[in-house]
Parts: C-alpha cells; structure tokens; sequence
C-alpha cells in the first residue's frame, strides 16, 4: 500500500512506524498538533517566517495559520483519499506521525495496523467523510480558529484539498480518474464540504472562500489561487 500510495504523488506518500516505540528525531504525534493551539501556532509561525521572508514584507499570523492549516489539511486528504480509490481501504489517521519541515508535503507515517485500514459501514464515500467530520480534520479546524481562521476559510481549504487530491490522482492514474473525481464530487456535497464550493471537480471547481495566501505575496498585482473565489476579481 505504502508504494502504491506514493506513485500517487508526494502528497500520497507515507511512511511506517512501530506505534510501541516513541517517535525519534524530527517525528511528532500527530494527536499533539490537534490538542495543543501552541503547536499549531509554532507551525504557523515557522510558516509566517519563510512567507515574509519571500515576500520581503512582514505576514499576518492568521494568513500564516491558514496557510499552514491547508497544507496540513492536503497532507491528511491525500493519504486517506488515495488510499480509498486505490482499493476502498479506510485509513484512520488519529495516530499518524509527522514532522514539520517547510518547503513541501510534510513527512508523514502510520502504523501498519493503520495501512490496513478499518471497517466501515455503508458508502465508502460517507465513511471518508465522516472520519473527516469527527477525526484529524477536525481537530486542525478546531485549533485553526484559535488563530483567527474563521471556519469557513478552514472548511474552504479542506474543500480545496479535496479537488486537489482528486486532480492528482487523475492526471497520476488516467484509470482512476472517474472514480477518483466522481468520489471528490461525492465528498464536496455531502454533510460535511457542502456549500464550500461550486463547480465540478477537476473542471469548473472553485471554492467559495479564500485561503489569504494572497496577502503574502509581494507588492503589486493581486495573485490568487486558480480554484478562490477572488478568481474571478483578482
């Protein structure tokens, strides 16, 4: 699973772990960054200091936790997601590990009892999401707005994540692109992602909020993400 999961993309990708053994080095318990708002503040804080320094201008705090909140949140979907597609496996990801490095996908790892996934009942689709609904997803969200990121920009990014994570394994495996987009387009409008955005998966797909990554970027012409609402105005 792991090798499959990583052929995917680097967002896909993760690593195993003996859950008897405490995390060395760089690795982290995955539970501590959704019960601690200081954890999440050190991460966003990291995440401000490199978006200053690129834009060479100083960086809100919750334009920072928002943006570490959505690359958090893509790091979370994919795994899960792929690993849906792939063979209707549901990965919980409570016990996950991570380190937080900059500069692309955060390492990730789960135990093999985690890659084995777990039962669900009903519709794979509606188990994925409420696993989203009552897990990791939620609790980035929960700690998110003790930074000031209002819920609808986190539920905007969790959205964003998902279409994302769909395109990748469309254009990765062109044999599972139907699945993978008729999945995420399941998802966008079930109880938890609906109304967060408009348009179709991997088409005309556009959130209906805004990530603020925009006010890190260096003075001059606004730039927004392709799938924001402010598209269409930028």
């Amino acid at each position: 699973m792991p090798d499959e999961l990583a052929a995917l993309g680097p967002y896909f990708a993760v690593g195993r772990h003996d859950p008897s053994v405490p995390p060395e080095g760089e690795w982290r318990p995955l539970r501590v960054l959704l019960s601690s708002p200081d954890a999440l503040r050190d991460r966003a804080e990291q995440v401000q200091s490199a978006l200053a320094a690129g834009a060479g201008q100083p960086v809100e705090l919750r334009v920072a936790a928002s943006v570490a909140h959505l690359g958090l949140v893509a790091r979370l979907v994919a795994p899960a997601f792929g690993a849906a597609v792939l063979d209707a496996r549901l990965l919980e990801l409570d016990e996950a590990r991570w380190q937080p490095v900059l500069g692309g996908p955060a390492p990730l790892s789960l135990s093999e009892g985690a890659l084995e996934g777990v039962p669900y009942d009903g519709p794979l689709v509606v188990a994925l999401g409420r696993t989203w609904q009552q897990g990791p997803v939620r609790g980035l969200a929960e700690q998110a707005r003790s930074l000031s990121v209002a819920a609808t920009v986190s539920a905007g990014n969790v959205a964003s994540a998902v279409n994302g994570t769909a395109v990748m394994v469309a254009r990765s495996r062109p044999d599972l692109a139907e699945r993978a987009l008729a999945m995420a387009a399941e998802l966008l409008t079930g109880p938890v992602l609906e109304g967060r955005s408009e348009g179709e998966p991997g088409k005309n797909f556009r959130r209906l909020s805004c990530c603020l990554i925009y006010r890190a970027a260096p003075r001059g012409p606004r730039v927004v993400c392709g799938d924001c609402i402010l598209a269409s105005t930028s």
